[in-house]
């Protein structure tokens, strides 16, 4: 009972809060004005992560201020990673100075003694990172999903309801292993999306900004850290398989065409699904998020037959492969749903 009312006041804090940032956007400057790649035509209030990001903070030190001191690099590299979306939501920052920022806050992380110092068990043997390894793992990979997640953030209501398939299957994994930090950053930032998500379905009235998709990106990769304890490496990547897909797709053909992978264009996958169902973003939102629930479910259940311990199984095998052709199979469709939308539209 606690722990749903902790969840309810967590949600009118940001619903309260995002409110105030609609209403002072243009006084903040926080809003966005639409170009070449937006799905917007109006300018447009954003950096709603300013409201319900400081909810999930606010939350934290109401109700349990001794988890914030006990996992002071957890919440201190979030801290680092929200202050940097604040500061690129008013002032549009480079990609370079966010992945700074991101690499600071892993080795925060990092100090703290939190790391991925693991790819798991194969086969009986646990190929485990030195330390030095692992930060640099951990930098890579976590500044990747972090900006995979920002990456999808280019519809009303996507990013959101995509975290939130996401979240609700790392509370599940915090539950069944008692895990209480696991549980509560799942459950209080999922109460802290749901008060956004009440003014950024399509029509939104408010845009998340980089102040909530790398926030958001960054808590589910600290998550999924955390869960390597008592999680196989692939089942978490299913887990959040959804931007993890996206980016790999996006940055493959990006590089077929010569292009810089880190260039921006409107073939990600949201871009192509929107145009598929004729502009409906509902539609598509809930065609994504629901395609995110099935990934999530894959990895829930190979977390559950992965033997952790022993690996003595090809479960862990079949799941990369399965993974590989996942990605295969997603670049072949969604390259072939794009060709087609040209040759309709010359």
């Amino acid at each position: 009972m606690d722990l749903l009312v902790e969840f309810i006041v967590t949600l009118i804090i940001s619903l309260s809060l995002v409110k105030l940032v609609i209403t002072y956007s243009h006084k903040l400057n926080l809003y966005d004005i639409p170009n070449e790649r937006s799905h917007h035509c109006n300018i447009t209030p954003s950096g709603a992560g300013l409201g319900f990001i400081s909810a999930f903070f606010i939350s934290f030190l109401l109700f349990y201020p001794f988890l914030v001191v006990e996992y002071w690099h957890i919440f201190l590299s979030i801290a680092l990673v929200f202050a940097t979306g604040v500061y690129d939501d008013k002032h549009e920052v480079s990609a370079k100075f966010k992945f700074i920022a991101i690499f600071i806050a892993v080795f925060v992380l990092w100090l703290g003694g939190l790391s991925i110092d693991t790819l798991g068990v194969w086969y009986g043997y646990n190929v485990a990172l030195p330390s030095l390894i692992a930060l640099l793992f951990s930098m890579f990979a976590l500044s990747g999903f972090t900006n995979a997640l920002n990456l999808i953030d280019g519809i009303d209501g996507l990013s959101s309801s995509v975290s939130l398939v996401i979240l609700t299957f790392f509370a599940l994994l915090g539950f069944e292993y008692h895990s209480s930090i696991i549980v509560l950053l799942s459950l209080f930032t999922i109460a802290s999306i749901l008060g956004f998500l009440f003014f950024n379905w399509h029509p939104a009235k408010i845009f998340m900004g980089d102040s909530g998709s790398l926030t958001i990106g960054f808590i589910i990769a600290i998550l999924a850290v955390l869960s390597l304890e008592y999680a196989h490496p692939i089942a978490i990547v299913y887990l959040a398989a959804l931007p993890v897909l996206d980016t790999l797709v996006v940055m493959t053909r990006r590089i077929r065409r010569g292009k810089s992978p880190f260039s921006p264009d409107k073939t990600h996958i949201h871009h192509i699904m929107v145009k598929f169902f004729d502009n409906n973003v509902p539609r598509t939102v809930l065609f994504l998020s629901l395609l995110q629930l099935v990934f999530s479910s894959i990895g829930y259940m190979i977390l559950d037959n992965i033997n952790k311990t022993t690996g003595h199984n090809n479960i862990p095998l079949f799941a990369l492969l399965g993974f590989v052709v996942m990605f295969i199979l997603s670049y072949m469709i969604f390259t072939g749903i794009k060709k087609r939308q040209k040759l309709l539209e010359s």
